[in-house]
């Protein structure tokens, strides 16, 4: 399962633990969040994550 972090304040989204501030269920693959998605921390969008290992 791929991690993706914000490039803005450093959260990282763990497909594992998935996101409950955002009501995404453990076991979310990244590439199966929605496009809509704010980072729980600082609220920058999507587009402001990159996949790490």
């Amino acid at each position: 399962m791929t991690k993706a972090k914000c490039k803005i304040c450093g959260y990282v989204y763990d497909p594992e633990k998935g996101e409950k501030r955002r009501s995404i269920a453990p076991g979310t693959e990244w590439k199966d969040i929605p496009d809509d998605f704010r980072c729980p921390s600082c609220g920058v969008a999507r587009k402001n994550f990159v996949e790490i290992d």
